[in-house]
């Protein structure tokens, strides 16, 4: 039952910003199932800021994506065909064989998941790898203690809207997000429990910084690198934690990207910096999913979704995640 499907490419590298001529909607006829594999339609995919960098052809802690073949990232669907009893026809499964309508995987690639707990796409969000980032950042490598005062940029993406409630669940006495627009910063507060919302777009962000948070910041989770991480250095206090996440800021930048100029503020205040991937922390899964289902069942936590249509829109929503066009996570729908 061979099957026709449609797939995205990759066909130059970009330089600097990418434009939709980079890639290319590719047809393509899916060979059956062999032993131990599946064939699975995807009903949801993924788009992630760190696929900006698998554009470049640079050694990363990521392979980079390939010119020519389809690209990869997460997603999640419904089995249409097995050869493996592990994972039976109809289950639905998460897997990393995203920007394509369907896929042929080794079932060992393929995790079912329980969609009696949460709507299928929620694995790809909250109950996926973007929760477990926020948990890990908060938990373990920035760890808030009760009372503190956290500082969230980037606040009103994926990783940051989660990221406020779980500062708050860990303790935190004030949870201060930034984002762009005075629509995304009223949301944050109205709407996704941030106590105070900086507009990044109204600049002056040690100031708003200053405002927001009176006697200092005790932890910044970092998505977004550059003039963030300046004000936060200014605002944290003696001992304060930075988790480093991400620096979407930067991504498209085609010249060397100046750090803070204020980095020097870290030894007098004995500020811990750290890097971090999810993948380093995934034996906190265990613990995180169930807290974020119950988060979920109770109402403390929410999954926000900035949802597209088709494979056919799958490249410009993605450039559209890199100018901040979502709120929460974006997805692509690709069946009903």
């Amino acid at each position: 039952m061979s099957v026709p499907s449609r797939e995205v490419h990759l066909v130059a590298r970009p330089s600097g910003e990418p434009k939709p001529a980079d890639f290319a909607l590719v047809e393509a006829t899916l060979p059956d199932p062999g032993q131990g594999q599946i064939l699975v339609r995807n009903d949801w995919m993924s788009v992630d800021p760190y696929m900006r960098g698998r554009m470049n052809d640079v050694k990363s802690y990521v392979p980079p994506f390939r010119l020519g073949e389809a690209m990869d990232g997460g997603a999640v669907g419904t089995v249409i065909a097995s050869n493996a009893e592990s994972v039976p026809v109809g289950a639905t499964v998460l897997h990393s064989g995203g920007w394509r309508e369907h896929a042929v995987l080794d079932a060992s690639q393929a995790r079912v998941v329980d969609t009696a707990i949460a709507p299928p796409q929620t694995y790809l969000g909250v109950l996926g790898m973007v929760g477990l980032t926020a948990y890990a950042g908060l938990k373990e490598v920035a760890p808030v203690k009760e009372g503190d005062v956290v500082f969230i940029s980037g606040a009103a993406g994926a990783v940051g809207l989660i990221a406020g409630r779980v500062a708050r669940h860990l303790g935190a006495s004030k949870v201060i997000g930034s984002a762009g627009g005075p629509a995304k910063t009223r949301r944050l507060v109205e709407e996704f429990g941030y106590d105070a919302a900086i507009d990044y777009r109204a600049g002056d962000l040690p100031g708003q910084l200053a405002d927001a948070a009176t006697d200092g910041i005790d932890v910044y989770f970092d998505n977004v690198g550059g003039d963030h991480l300046q004000a936060a250095l200014g605002a944290l206090n003696t001992f304060g934690r930075v988790a480093l996440c991400g620096a979407i800021s930067q991504y498209n930048a085609t010249e060397p990207v100046p750090g803070p100029n204020n980095l020097f503020l870290a030894v007098g205040k004995r500020l811990t910096l750290r890097g971090f991937l999810v993948r380093d922390h995934q034996h906190l899964a265990a613990e995180y999913v169930p807290l974020a289902a119950a988060w979920l069942r109770d109402g403390t936590l929410r999954s926000e979704e900035t949802v597209v249509d088709g494979l056919d829109n799958a490249v410009d929503a993605f450039l559209g995640l890199l100018h901040g066009a979502n709120t929460g996570k974006m997805l692509i729908r690709l069946s009903s």
